[in-house]
């Protein structure tokens, strides 16, 4: 499985996630409108003692209360699901195979890599990225001017990936902020689709 293979895989997921809590928020919601209808039932009776304006009025705020309520509820239960999902996103990306894991990170290292001369900065606990992983990486770039990235001496508190360091520029191609930006754009395919 190609890198972009391991990307769409958990871009997929994620998305089946989504779909599931977004089927989820809908069954709840439409349970919540039910049950703010049944307890409106109640409330009928008292309202038609009332003045037309002021049970009109309360009978609004109440309906608008329910529904930010419903919303809140279901704008909770969605980020709490997306934080799952994308948690075991990259529990999945950790607990791949070194060759795979490593085909993972050359792809991606190709990709991310500009000048060619950049150092590679891995995570403090990173074993699976080493000299040998940056010779391949090297190998594809080509030789001379593209194919000159080396290992730095210091370490960077991320999880696995990498970071690509020239000078002061720095690109984070760890796994962490790559799922950070799966989930940016996935949450904002749900809004548009939740809030139109």
């Amino acid at each position: 499985m190609d890198a972009e293979q391991v990307v769409e895989k958990i871009l997929s997921d994620a998305q089946a996630e989504a779909d599931m809590i977004k089927a989820d928020a809908q069954e709840k919601a439409a349970q919540a409108e039910a049950k703010v209808e049944e307890e409106l039932a109640g409330y009928r009776v008292e309202t038609e003692r009332l003045a037309g304006v002021a049970a009109a009025d309360r009978k609004s705020r109440m309906l608008a209360n329910a529904r930010m309520e419903i919303r809140k509820e279901y704008l909770s239960a969605r980020h709490a699901l997306l934080d799952e999902v994308f948690i075991k996103a990259n529990e999945q990306i950790s607990r791949l195979g070194d060759a795979e894991y490593q085909k993972l990170i050359v792809g991606l290292m190709v990709k991310a890599t500009e000048s060619g001369d950049e150092e590679v900065v891995v995570g403090k606990n990173e074993n699976r990225i080493n000299d040998r992983l940056i010779k391949d990486v090297n190998r594809q770039l080509g030789p001379g001017y593209r194919g000159n990235l080396r290992m730095a001496n210091d370490r960077a508190d991320i999880g696995s990936g990498f970071i690509l360091r020239r000078g002061k520029v720095q690109v984070n191609v760890s796994t962490d902020v790559l799922v950070a930006q799966a989930r940016e754009t996935l949450e904002m395919e749900i809004a548009g689709e939740l809030f139109g």
